[in-house]
């Protein structure tokens, strides 16, 4: 027989999960979708059956899954004269779910190789196995997913209240707090004070308040922004409010509820909109529902058994041991499935949600989304749509929302019922590891592709591209740490010392060309923007409290204000960086590229993220006869759409097919 002196070579088999000539349709689906799965196998292997291996979470267990064999059939009609192609159909499911699948082909010989995913998970061309292949991904979803389109098109302008700006004509501090501090300065450097413990003991405050929000919203508008959040604005003991001790009330040092209606109205008259952060996981101890020091007038779970908000909480050993957030014992954990809980958040008729939703508000961001449990993110989603429909949830997830595994659990935030949008945290890192060069091009690609894949179209273009938060260090002193590693590590690796020794702050000057081609990427990327208040004007900051220093009125960076108002005009100007179409280019190992296209407009935009190296860019299949440079505004007219561009050293090229944009 033939295959017994066949020698297998793993390049006879073909697959590539991202080209719908292998999977179609691409990317994530809708339930009762039918999906359809090619495998192309080299005529010389003799072949005896080809499975495709089918499978799912049990009960949402990731680590129990059914899979189903489904014989592959070979196609009758297929044209390549080297390669059989193997084909199945199969129609997804009524209900929304992750399904995962390999390739397992058996040979006349009795030998079985097993084809998956490749061996970093990101979709696209796979590999062969011994064994335990690595798992293609396939999102399905509700087909009435949708996120409103004014989400997509928004920018987000992030406010840490206390630090923004005081609107009160003579700058007192409404309600200091008790045992808290007021800075000297409004330009001070924040600090915690601790003790042994490293507990904070004493609250720092600025004196930031709603009055200065609606005071500087011209500022926001200007800017170029359109929606608004807020970190938590409920009365709470400490300045970032996560502890939050009353649902219902504004905190009394950031002003009244009467300052809250008037911020949405006039924000409303400007064309923005707000967000607030709900943060339902967990309370302050010092609340009314637990009520550890007696500060309010109720009878909190800490103060007796019989309390209304006994049942709200996880008493180890009742009342001083008790479940709280990550340990901190400032931070009592709720059982968000508590009835009572449920009803006074989300099913009353002046709900938390209610009451805020009511006065205008437009969306949540959910604080630790991941510790709340999807019954009762799907119920606060129905709610906010019940009284907004064009309401938006917004949810702290760190990693790829659509196969989260939290608790051993395995979440469902993109099915359609629980969550719009995610924290892109990732956008951020994989920029950051791409100018640090720790992969090439390729890499880069493979990573934003597989996200594309892996999201639902409509949770694709409605992702939180954020490059800073209050969680995080601000991104000027982010590229300024990259770009100190590119000064040490490349120049002097490549022997450009005299570089180093001829250009004074050239770690400056290179964070700030890191900083520039980072703003670029995040307003002609699909996904929402956000802006974390300062980063606009290249406020600095490490690690908590540091990322949450004062607005610096009067002594901004105008150059960088520019280049991030630029940028965002950029966006702004056509829909197509907003809801238009999206592809990747691979240029070489140090060049990217991606074009945006939407109805007539059309954009090529192009980075080079060598320090050193000029590099040059031949491209052509470009649809369209001229480009302009958006930043010189020259005319470049196209040769049958080809296209060569000459990019200097950690630089960006955006060129748009209308000169007015």
């Amino acid at each position: 027989m033939e295959y017994l002196s066949f020698k297998w070579n793993d390049s006879y088999i073909k697959y590539n999960s991202q080209d719908i000539n292998f999977k179609s349709p691409y990317g994530a689906v809708s339930c009762n979708c039918d999906i359809e799965i090619r495998i192309k196998i080299n005529k010389n292997a003799p072949v005896k059956n080809v499975f495709l291996k089918l499978g799912k979470d049990i009960d949402e267990d990731p680590y129990n899954q059914i899979i189903k064999a489904i014989e592959m059939k070979l196609q009758g009609d297929n044209k390549d004269e080297s390669y059989s192609a193997y084909v199945c159909k199969f129609r997804a499911c009524n209900k929304a779910e992750l399904l995962f699948y390999t390739f397992e082909i058996i040979l006349q010989d009795g030998t079985t190789k097993f084809y998956g995913n490749n061996q970093s998970e990101l979709g696209g061309i796979g590999q062969v196995y011994k064994n335990n292949p690595k798992k293609y991904q396939i999102t399905t979803y509700y087909e009435d997913n949708k996120t409103p389109d004014w989400y997509k098109e928004s920018i987000i302008y992030q406010i840490f209240p206390d630090r923004f700006f005081n609107g009160n004509g003579d700058r007192h501090i409404n309600s200091p707090k008790k045992n808290s501090f007021i800075y000297g300065k409004w330009g001070d450097t924040p600090f915690y004070i601790r003790n042994e413990k490293m507990e904070i003991i004493r609250w720092d405050f600025y004196g930031g308040n709603l009055k200065g929000i609606e005071k500087k919203l011209d500022y926001i508008k200007d800017l170029g922004a359109n929606l608004i959040y807020l970190n938590p604005i409920f009365k709470a003991t400490s300045n970032h409010r996560y502890d939050t001790g009353d649902y219902k009330k504004i905190d009394e040092v950031l002003g009244t509820e009467e300052d809250f209606k008037s911020l949405v109205i006039k924000a409303k008259d400007k064309g923005m909109n707000i967000m607030l952060d709900g943060v339902f996981n967990h309370t302050g101890r010092d609340s009314k529902y637990f009520n550890r020091y007696s500060n309010y007038d109720s009878i909190g779970a800490y103060n007796s058994v019989g309390s209304y908000y006994y049942d709200w909480y996880k008493f180890e050993k009742y009342p001083d041991e008790y479940e709280c957030w990550w340990g901190v014992k400032d931070l009592p954990c709720v059982n968000e499935k508590t009835p009572s809980f449920v009803d006074y958040i989300i099913e009353a008729e002046d709900s938390v949600i209610a009451h805020w939703m009511k006065l205008g508000v437009k969306g949540w961001r959910l604080d630790v989304a991941d510790e709340l449990p999807s019954e009762f993110l799907v119920k606060l989603r129905e709610k906010c749509h019940e009284l907004d429909k064009d309401s938006v949830i917004l949810g702290e997830v760190w990693e790829d929302a659509t196969n989260k595994i939290s608790y051993d659990k395995r979440r469902g935030y993109m099915k359609g019922r629980q969550l719009d949008s995610v924290t892109n945290y990732s956008f951020k890192k994989i920029f950051i590891d791409y100018f640090s060069n720790k992969f090439d091009t390729k890499k880069l690609v493979m990573l934003f592709e597989n996200m594309r894949e892996n999201y639902p179209k409509e949770n694709f273009y409605a992702l939180t591209n954020m490059l800073g938060s209050h969680d995080i260090e601000r991104i000027i002193t982010v590229c300024e740490k990259v770009a100190t590693y590119i000064q040490d590590e490349i120049y002097r690796k490549e022997l450009h010392r005299e570089k180093i020794l001829t250009q004074d702050h050239l770690s400056e000057i290179i964070g700030d060309r890191i900083l520039n081609l980072m703003v670029t990427m995040q307003m002609v990327f699909p996904g929402v923007p956000l802006i974390y208040y300062g980063d606009e004007v290249g406020v600095p900051g490490g690690k908590d409290p540091d990322n949450r220093r004062t607005y610096p009125w009067g002594h901004e960076d105008k150059e960088i204000e520019s280049m991030y108002k630029n940028l965002i005009n950029l966006r702004k100007s056509s829909k197509m960086f907003s809801i238009g179409e999206f592809k990747q280019l691979e240029l070489g190992e140090d060049a990217y590229g991606v074009i945006r296209k939407y109805e007539d407009d059309y954009a090529l935009v192009v980075i080079n993220r060598h320090p050193i190296n000029y590099f040059d860019v031949s491209l052509d299949s470009l649809e369209c006869e001229e480009l302009y440079n958006y930043k010189t505004k020259e005319k470049i007219v196209l040769n049958n759409g080809k296209l060569k561009l000459h990019l200097r050293p950690l630089s960006s090229t955006i060129l748009t097919n209308k000169e007015y944009i």
